[in-house]
């Protein structure tokens, strides 16, 4: 339970509250994101110092830290992009006659300033823990960084669950470069590889050899993959997500029907997260629609 049970359930819970906690800042007032980037640059800077120390240890305890401060270190990045500090240089929508390569250099500016972000931030992060006995906060990093770039491919590809009105007003423009397909190629792809990368984990977690610290580690980064691959099945399956993290959204009404709960699925979580956000709904548009159901 030690080395398997508390790992799984730290990276659910971690996972589940830091995509909270990305929604509820994204869902404030843009006036607000100022301050939100000011208090992820400290917060950066905390997780950069854990990593560090972390990646000195082989114990247990060790391990947690490296996870965590890996998971934090990504997810100030990811906020840099959604709250537009840090994006491309392109922000306006794809032309409609765009195709082929030109279409995926073009979707490729509008986060080019963010990636080469995320590339340097993982080259110094590999730096740090260079032939230091505690890896996790490196492949907690890496399993975010790839399996977000497999999202974003197969969004820019075509999935089923794309929704028209998800992105933030000042990020509206990246939906002209996502089709809303039945499926793609790549899809299976991720899918099989991931899968096949998981077992492979499961299986070096659960080796003699990986007791201890070793299979905490292993554990912390499996578990965190496997989410990423739910968060695949979400793209293509119709299954509503949205009340995982309704506690972070205070401002939504959630008097919608199933059917619309279940229209409104998409890939959630760390991996994608705000891939899919939609604006608060307001009371004015409450009341517009009492009034349209009323015949007003």
């Amino acid at each position: 339970m030690t080395d398997f049970g508390f790992p799984l359930l730290y990276a659910l819970g971690l996972w589940w509250l830091g995509t909270g906690v990305v929604l509820y800042l994204d869902n404030l007032p843009r006036r607000t994101f100022r301050w939100t980037m000011l208090g992820g640059i400290v917060v950066l800077a905390v997780a950069i110092f854990g990593f560090a120390l972390s990646s000195l240890h082989e114990g247990r305890f060790a391990a947690y830290v490296g996870f965590t401060c890996g998971l934090v270190i990504w997810g100030v990045l990811e906020m840099s992009y959604f709250t537009g500090f840090l994006t491309g240089p392109r922000k306006h929508a794809c032309p409609q006659d765009c195709r082929g390569w030109r279409r995926f250099w073009l979707a490729v500016l509008t986060s080019l300033y963010h990636e080469l972000a995320i590339v340097a931030t993982a080259v110094f992060l590999i730096l740090v823990a260079w032939e230091q006995p505690n890896q996790v906060g490196v492949w907690t990093f890496a399993v975010l960084w790839l399996m977000r770039w497999s999202a974003k491919l197969n969004l820019f590809f075509g999935v089923p669950n794309l929704n028209e009105d998800w992105l933030p007003e000042h990020l509206r423009y990246l939906k002209s470069y996502m089709p809303k397909r039945g499926m793609n190629l790549l899809f299976p792809i991720s899918i099989t590889v991931s899968t096949v990368v998981v077992v492979l984990m499961v299986l070096e977690a659960v080796a003699p050899h990986s007791a201890g610290a070793a299979a905490v580690r292993l554990t912390l980064a499996t578990t965190l993959l496997a989410l990423a691959l739910l968060e695949h099945w979400l793209l293509v399956l119709p299954l509503p997500d949205e009340a995982l993290w309704s506690w972070a959204l205070p401002n939504r009404h959630h008097d919608d029907s199933a059917g619309e709960q279940g229209s409104d699925a998409g890939s959630g979580g760390l991996f994608s997260v705000l891939l899919r956000h939609r604006p608060p709904v307001t009371r004015g548009d409450v009341d517009r629609r009492e009034r349209l159901a009323s015949g007003l």
